[in-house]
């Protein structure tokens, strides 16, 4: 067993994902350099009625496919989208869960909101029908912890194993916490990341009640422009993004396959208010510090940063704020991109999905671009790497997530 230390670093060896634009890891990332976005009218309910009418949808999907029809009957699609993910990991990893230790093995996929779909489907027969016929798998289906035990309990992972809820920010949180389980020497491996399936009537209802959502209905594919003069407010995704991730030591020892270290990570709160980002970019700020110097990495080291850039008026000029402030003059050198404008915000799964984009984008040397960005917001300055895609070479990335509540997550990436 490895010693525990502080100081244990943490690689990543294991990519997991489903979107919108595919539901492997090589799809997915060939979709995103060819700048194609997933957003679409949706289909999984009739949006005729909403202010908001599109959405990235997980399209042509059976998840009877990938895993026990019993347990897609008695599961949200939010779990089916982890559960799948994290299998991709775990093999992509080439880790086998016969021969590891299970003690030394644990498990945590955030969701901002969870089983929605079981929750509005629930209710539906209650009002209808009576509370008899209400499913007996109703609230396990619906709480935010259950993929995470889903998970645990395919790969007999006796570790600790949870869900973890902080809005958008959830799966960069559980990254970041997963990362610091392994670097107390609680375990050797973990499973990390995010799932969300909140394409739902009531979800949509709610979230166009507060005109969060863009209503340019006519040209989906257009729709999401983060750090765009034109940007009219976020697009819903759906899906899930989940790594493997292991002590250093243990992933040499077992000639693993390493993509890149997990190098720092910090949360902290705005402190300001419920739905709105600080005007003065101060939690983002001090979330980007604390995850440089707790990587140890000076900022004229980040050659790019995954943004939040959610396409809605406020957080793309806060944060565009925010880095200046945390970078000074290297904030104009940097590489920045926002590839929710391909696979729309998938809420708590954002991090998961951005976290692999970061793994690929140092992998690979090439960066995704923001597409729809045509008329940049004076206010937004930077290089945010319009329209196509860039080959450089890329050694350190950042990745940020902010969610309301006033939560922020920032995460560094570097090349081994």
């Amino acid at each position: 067993m490895d010693s525990p230390s502080p100081s244990r670093r943490v690689v990543i060896t294991g990519l997991g994902v489903v979107t919108s634009l595919g539901h492997d890891v090589d799809t997915f990332w060939s979709s995103l350099i060819a700048g194609r976005g997933g957003i679409h009218r949706i289909t999984l309910f009739d949006p005729t009625n909403f202010a908001s009418q599109i959405g990235a949808e997980v399209r042509d999907w059976d998840a009877a496919k990938h895993m026990d029809p019993k347990e897609v009957r008695r599961n949200d699609r939010y779990t089916h989208f982890g559960f799948v993910a994290a299998k991709q990991a775990v093999r992509d990893a080439g880790l086998d869960p016969v021969t590891e230790n299970g003690d030394r093995i644990g498990v945590i996929i955030g969701s901002g909101i969870g089983g929605m779909w079981t929750y509005e489907s629930q209710l539906k027969v209650l009002a209808e029908r009576g509370p008899r016929k209400v499913s007996p798998f109703t609230i396990p289906s619906l709480i935010g912890n259950m993929c995470a035990g889903l998970v645990a309990i395919e790969l007999g992972a006796r570790g600790p194993s949870f869900g973890l809820v902080s809005a958008c920010a959830s799966g960069s949180h559980a990254l970041g916490e997963a990362a610091h389980a392994i670097r107390r020497g609680d375990v050797d491996v973990m499973v990390a990341g995010g799932s969300e399936a909140a394409i739902t009537p009531f979800a949509y209802a709610s979230f166009c009640s507060m005109k969060a959502m863009s209503t340019r209905n006519d040209a989906p594919d257009k729709a999401c422009r983060p750090f765009d003069r034109g940007r009219d407010g976020f697009i819903m995704g759906e899906g899930a993004g989940v790594l493997v991730l292991e002590s250093l030591e243990h992933a040499q020892a077992r000639g693993a396959r390493i993509y890149c270290e997990l190098a720092g990570y910090a949360a902290t709160s705005d402190a300001y208010h419920i739905t709105s980002p600080d005007p003065e970019g101060r939690g983002l700020s001090l979330a980007m510090t604390r995850a440089l110097a707790s990587a140890r990495v000076a900022p004229e080291e980040i050659d790019y940063i995954n943004a939040h850039g959610t396409s809605t008026p406020y957080n793309d000029k806060f944060e565009t704020l925010a880095v200046k402030k945390v970078f000074g003059e290297h904030a104009r050198k940097l590489a920045i991109s926002s590839t929710k404008s391909m696979t729309g915000h998938l809420l708590g799964a954002a991090g998961g999905i951005e976290s692999v984009i970061c793994a690929k984008t140092i992998q690979t040397g090439r960066i995704a671009p923001t597409i729809n960005l045509d008329d940049p917001d004076p206010d937004c300055d930077l290089d945010y790497v319009p329209n196509v895609a860039r080959e450089v070479k890329v050694r350190t990335v950042l990745s940020n997530n902010l969610g309301f509540g006033g939560q922020n997550a920032a995460v560094v990436f570097r090349a081994m």
